[in-house]
Parts: structure tokens; C-alpha cells; sequence
């Protein structure tokens, strides 16, 4: 089993596109907030270079540098990149052809993006080719994209800012319905990104950072899996962490609405073989294991339905039949109902 748990935030953007801090700043930034890494994908089209001699690690922080590569449309996540990747004059599919050539992977980014109606008038970057193939997997949750979008207005605004770790909406049906469908028909990784920039806005005589990096390195991170502790050698833990990535040995969790260390799911056939999320195994009568680290109510999903939901924190569900079966847990407070934790399928077909 892959018992090790390291949490690391994704889609951070630099000095070298457009963000605020540099990659050091940035790393110290996700070193208070207990990061054990971060990935950085600053715009193609904005930086000079992939700057990878700023690789590396941050004291315990291992620090990583891919690319957003797109300009209006089909942003793409990029990561292990050797040279850097234009999208000038390229289609969404040669761009992705052309990370798998140099054996990079990548993630589609927002492809299903409707932008804060407020002050950037709506103004999206979507996918608008979904006949792409070969591409890794999807960023489900985008904390930046599903924030903004519900602001409509000041007081919709004010509210959203005041109450930031409660007013952030689930990765879209849209988003989850094509995620579901793609799963069907091959293993496709889901991961969450916080989109950080550190953006200042004026309003009148007042300017302030509603998302800042310290915020978002808290909110929205990945938690992924290896079967040893994370190697102290930069090139070895930056092969362990890219292999856990691709595998979708990982979940999807609101940090920052809770802690979700420790989330645990997993299938145990009858035969006494086990898989955990992310992997694919031919399907045998069996039971899926969930363990939540707190009370909430607890979804599983099969084939893009729900079959059945629980409250509590951990749950044994019998499976007599094929499916992709993947886990949505929403914490509940005196509020109400929270979106937390997004795992990503088995796959038992």
C-alpha cells in the first residue's frame, strides 16, 4: 500500500507571468503553510522560460516548475517539461502532443470556466475542444475560477470576502459530468488547483489582495500518495511526486474548510488484493473502504451516479458489479453543507 500522505498545492503563478511573489517567496510562503510541495505554471506566453535551475528544494518544501500553456482559450497544465512549450499558432492537440513528446504530462485547465460576472464582466478561458486526446487528466477545482464566480456585485463580493473558506463552490456538474464520461472510457486524473496570483484590486480609495498566496496555499490542495517517505534527493522526489501525479494516486481536499489529512479510500477484493484510488484492476467481488478524518456526509459515485450516501466517517460498501467508483465528501457545519473532499476513481472494469 502507498502509506504515505504529502499534500502540495498546484497552478501557482510567479513573477515570471503574472503573479507577485518570485518562486523563493512563493515557497516560503507554502513552507508556513505546511506544504511538502508546490507546482508552478506560469503563462507560456508571459515568460521568458521554464527556469527550471530554480527547481529544487525550499528547506523541507520541494518546489517544482511546469507551464500554462494558452493564451485565450484551452490553457493546458503542463509539468516535467526538458524545453519550453509555445501554444503561438498551435492548436490545443499539438500542444498537448508536444508536452508527450518530450515526456511531460498535462492537465486540461478551467475547461469549463464562466468567470466573476463582477468587474471582469465574465470573461472565461474555457476548453472549447473536447475532442482532445492524450492528455493526463483535468483540474476539477479550480479555487480562483469557482470563487469569482459567484460574485455578482459589491454586497455579493463583501459577503464572499468576508466568509472566504465557506463560499467556495464544488468543481462544476459540467466539469464532473465530463470527468465521469472520460473515466469511463479510460483512467483520467482529477486534480485541484488554487490558480494563485496574488492580485491586488482597487476599489475607490481601497486596495486589497482578496486571494493572496497565503490564503490559497491553505484553501484548495492535492493529497498524494508514494510507499516511502519522500526522498531527500531532488531528482528522486521529483520522480515520485510527477509518478503519484500521472497515476491519480491522489484526492482533491478544501484544506482550508478542514484538515483533510487523512482520508483514506481504498477496494479489497475477496481474493485478499487491494487497490486504492487511481488504479484499475479487472473487476472481482469486493468492498470499498472509505475513511473520512472528521464527520461528514460521504457520497460514492459510480459511473458519474450517485449510489449511495452516508453520514459518518467510515463506511464499507459491498460492490457486485463493474464501475468506476470514485468518493465526494461535504463537511457539515451549523451553516450548512460544504464541499471538502474529491477522490479520484477506482477503476474496476
Amino acid at each position: 500500500m502507498f502509506d504515505y500522505e504529502y499534500i502540495g498545492n498546484l497552478h501557482i503563478h510567479s513573477r515570471h507571468s503574472d503573479g507577485t511573489l518570485t518562486p523563493p517567496e512563493i515557497a516560503g510562503v507554502a513552507l508556513r503553510a505546511g506544504l511538502d510541495f508546490v507546482g508552478l505554471n506560469d503563462h507560456d506566453y508571459m515568460s521568458g522560460g521554464l527556469y527550471l535551475d530554480e527547481e529544487g528544494f525550499y528547506g523541507d518544501l520541494l518546489l517544482l516548475k511546469g507551464l500554462e500553456i494558452g493564451k485565450r482559450y484551452h490553457h493546458y497544465l503542463a509539468y516535467d517539461l526538458k524545453t519550453m512549450v509555445s501554444g503561438d499558432n498551435a492548436g490545443p492537440q499539438q500542444i498537448i502532443d508536444e508536452v508527450n513528446k518530450q515526456g511531460g504530462f498535462g492537465y486540461l485547465a478551467h475547461p469549463f470556466e464562466r468567470g466573476m460576472p463582477f468587474l471582469e464582466k465574465s470573461v472565461a478561458y474555457t476548453w472549447n475542444d473536447l475532442s482532445v486526446r492524450d492528455f493526463t487528466g483535468i483540474c476539477i477545482w479550480n479555487y480562483s475560477s469557482r470563487w469569482k464566480e459567484r460574485i455578482k456585485g459589491v454586497f455579493r463580493g463583501l459577503y464572499c470576502l468576508a466568509f472566504k473558506r465557506r463560499t467556495l463552490l464544488p468543481p462544476s456538474r459540467e466539469t464532473l459530468a465530463f470527468w465521469d464520461r472520460l473515466c469511463r472510457e479510460r483512467r483520467v486524473v482529477g486534480i485541484g488547483g488554487s490558480d494563485a496570483h496574488g492580485y491586488a484590486l482597487r476599489l475607490g480609495l481601497l486596495q486589497f489582495r482578496p486571494l493572496s498566496y497565503a490564503f490559497l496555499l491553505s484553501t484548495l490542495n492535492v493529497h498524494l500518495f508514494l510507499n516511502r517517505r519522500m526522498p531527500k534527493s531532488f531528482q528522486e522526489a521529483k520522480r515520485e511526486v510527477y509518478q503519484a501525479l500521472k497515476q491519480g494516486r491522489l484526492f482533491v481536499a478544501h484544506d482550508g474548510l478542514a484538515p483533510a489529512r487523512g482520508f483514506r479510500y481504498f477496494f479489497l477484493s475477496d481474493d485478499g488484493s487491494d487497490l486504492m484510488m487511481g488504479e484499475e484492476a479487472r473487476f472481482q467481488s469486493g468492498q470499498l473502504v472509505v475513511e473520512a478524518p472528521a464527520e461528514a456526509e460521504i457520497r460514492l459515485v459510480k459511473d458519474g451516479r450517485v449510489e449511495a450516501t452516508w453520514q459518518g466517517r467510515e463506511v464499507i460498501h459491498r460492490v457486485r458489479e463493474p464501475g468506476v467508483y470514485r468518493v465526494e465528501v461535504d463537511r457539515r457545519f451549523r451553516l450548512g453543507r460544504y464541499p471538502w473532499i474529491y477522490s479520484n476513481p477506482i477503476y474496476l472494469r
